[in-house]
């Protein structure tokens, strides 16, 4: 669908589950997405714009879509400045805006975004470094789960040298938030945070929260731990029977966080036909951790 806009050079915006593009004569000029902080929220967090500026710009410009022109004109921020942020946020917020949904997409054609022309992007450009940044995850840390649960520490010792930008993600960890949150409170692009979370699930420092088990009567026979799959654990129910009904699971001893590690690191390896030199080592450090 972005590819026939493109082709079409539409004017408008693009409505998926995960966030917005806005597009001008085919070229994307804007994104957002809740899954990360917006261009004011980048620029008034690290202190590049006051956020009595920010608003004033709003207030004295957005009837006229001239946002990012009014803070350049009134000398509150540099061109370039402006256009680096603005560039920077626009390809964070259409990675999670592009992401796998199961949603419709919509698109509206005629609706311009009050921010104003600063750069745009051709779709080919955006398409290409949403690609290159799922690949990088992968790279990483092939289970997708850090990047959308509640995160966990698993327990294991933080060594002396790591990163002070990952330190700072690690800080944030508290059973609760996710990815988006740490992002929203850091003030920090999301993609980022993803980076940051993904190699320290790799390193074995967290991990994600382990599901509630729904407490039942449990069963006197075996279970086949190959018969029911991961969401029917989650929510403790097991498969349909043959009337349709779902029948309660027997309970489960909640994992500790050693045993979660080597759960979640045997899953991916098997998933994966080639085998990663961060997950091989995370899950030879849980084994003898146990």
């Amino acid at each position: 669908m972005l590819s026939r806009l493109a082709q079409e050079r539409a004017t408008g915006v693009l409505t998926r589950e995960r966030g917005v593009l806005y597009l001008v004569e085919g070229q994307v000029v804007h994104a957002e997405s809740p899954a990360t902080p917006g261009l004011d929220v980048l620029l008034t967090t690290r202190g590049a714009l006051g956020s009595d500026g920010w608003w004033e710009a709003v207030s004295e410009a957005g009837a006229d879509r001239r946002v990012g022109r009014f803070l350049v004109d009134s000398g509150r921020l540099t061109a370039g400045a402006l256009e680096l942020c603005h560039l920077g946020a626009l390809y964070d917020a259409a990675f999670f805006t592009l992401g796998p949904s199961s949603g419709p997409a919509r698109f509206r054609y005629g609706v311009a975004h009050w921010i104003g022309p600063v750069r745009p992007v051709s779709v080919d450009a955006v398409e290409r470094e949403t690609l290159r940044r799922r690949d990088l995850l992968h790279r990483i840390w092939p289970e997708p789960g850090t990047d959308t649960e509640p995160l966990v520490r698993t327990g294991r010792a933080v060594d002396a040298t790591l990163p002070p930008r990952q330190r700072t993600v690690l800080d944030q960890v508290d059973g609760e938030r996710t990815a988006s949150d740490i992002s929203l409170v850091l003030g920090r692009p999301g993609f980022h945070t993803l980076v940051d979370l993904r190699r320290l699930a790799a390193a074995g420092i967290v991990t994600t929260r382990s599901p509630t088990i729904t407490s039942g009567p449990v069963p006197s026979g075996s279970v086949d731990s190959g018969s029911v799959d991961s969401g029917s654990i989650a929510s403790g129910l097991a498969e349909s029977g043959p009337d349709g009904a779902r029948t309660p699971e027997a309970p489960a001893t909640p994992l500790s966080p050693v045993s979660t590690v080597v759960a979640q690191a045997a899953e991916a390896a098997q998933a994966s036909a080639d085998p990663d030199v961060a997950l091989l080592r995370r899950l030879r450090d849980a084994l003898e951790a146990l």
